[in-house]
């Protein structure tokens, strides 16, 4: 996947909070103090979908723009590209577990007990 810039991850974080699609004239109003021609939202959104990130539908005479894919899911995807770069995977998993708060930690133990769980590789503990 690849990184967004400054202004994609804008862009993005505008779409990821909308309930909906949106127009690049609505897009552009969120980023209204950033004081941006509506022809650089419309580059912006086009590169976007160009890297996979959202989808474009035509309603009527304009086009509305949405995600492809939630932003949780984007930053777990993050997580395994810098995981994937590491060279003692286990050492950066014992440094990331090391740094978590009590609630990040108690969450991740349930959700790696769920992958476990799902791949069944958990009946032998539980």
């Amino acid at each position: 996947m690849l990184r967004l810039g400054e202004l994609e991850r804008a862009v993005m974080d505008v779409l990821w909070g909308a309930p909906e699609p949106l127009t690049a004239r609505q897009v552009a109003g969120f980023l209204a103090s950033r004081d941006l021609a509506l022809t650089t939202v419309l580059t912006v959104l086009s590169r976007l979908e160009h890297k996979g990130y959202l989808r474009r539908a035509r309603d009527g005479r304009a086009h509305h723009y949405g995600p492809t894919s939630s932003r949780e899911d984007h930053v777990a995807v993050l997580m395994h590209e810098v995981l994937g770069a590491a060279s003692d995977r286990n050492a950066a998993l014992a440094g990331f577990a090391g740094q978590v708060s009590r609630e990040d930690a108690e969450a991740l133990q349930s959700a790696l007990a769920e992958a476990l769980r799902r791949s069944g590789k958990g009946a032998a503990t539980a």
